[in-house]
C-alpha cells in the first residue's frame, strides 16, 4: 500500500478517493429520506415497499428489505408524510426498540421483517427468531429474539456470525 501511495501523486489518490465516495453517495437508501417526504415521492424513488403496515392513529410504515440484514423502515404520519426513516438493524437502536415482556411477535415482524430462521432450544419454552445483519463495527452479526408460546418477547441477544468463530459468544443477552 505504501508503494502505491508513493507511486501515485497525492492529488491522484485524493481524486480517486473523492470519486469513490461520490459513487457510494449515489447508492441512495430509504434511510436517507427527509422528514416530510410524501409516500408517493418515496415510492416513486424506491419502488413499492416490501410490506406496508397500517399503524394506530392512521399512521403507516413502509418496510423495504434490501438483501440480507438490510431492512429500512419509513414511518409515515396520518397525512402520508415521512416522520422517520432508518435501518432497522442498527445495534444502538435494539435497546430502544425491543421491549421485553411487552412486544409481540407482530411487533417484531413489523420492526425487522421475517426472520431468516426460527429455532427451538432445550432451555426456553418458545421459539427463537434469528436474523443476520452486518454491523459496521463488529461485522457479520446475529440477532436472536426469544418469543414465548403466547407470542410475547421474553428476551434478545446478539452474537457474531462467523464461520471461524468457535464457542458461541456475543455480547450478552437482554431479559
Amino acid at each position: 500500500m505504501i508503494f502505491l501511495l508513493r507511486r501515485f501523486a497525492p492529488a491522484a489518490v485524493l481524486a480517486a478517493g473523492l470519486a469513490l465516495s461520490l459513487s457510494l453517495a449515489g447508492c441512495a437508501t430509504p434511510a436517507g429520506i427527509v422528514a416530510g417526504t410524501t409516500d408517493q415521492q418515496i415510492i416513486a424513488k424506491f419502488g413499492q415497499p416490501t410490506v406496508r403496515y397500517e399503524l394506530p392513529d392512521g399512521r403507516a410504515r413502509l418496510q423495504y428489505m434490501r438483501g440480507l440484514g438490510r431492512v429500512y423502515n419509513v414511518d409515515l404520519d396520518a397525512q402520508g408524510r415521512a416522520v422517520r426513516a432508518e435501518q432497522a438493524f442498527d445495534e444502538s437502536l435494539f435497546p430502544k426498540r425491543i421491549i421485553v415482556d411487552h412486544w409481540t411477535s407482530e411487533d417484531v415482524r413489523r420492526e425487522y421483517g421475517p426472520p431468516v430462521r426460527i429455532m427451538s432450544v432445550h432451555n426456553f419454552d418458545g421459539k427463537i427468531w434469528v436474523w443476520r445483519y452486518n454491523d459496521v463495527m463488529y461485522g457479520p452479526r446475529l440477532l436472536y429474539i426469544d418469543i414465548d408460546p403466547g407470542g410475547i418477547v421474553r428476551g434478545y441477544s446478539l452474537a457474531d456470525d462467523r464461520p471461524d468463530f468457535v464457542g458461541g459468544g456475543g455480547r450478552g443477552g437482554h431479559r
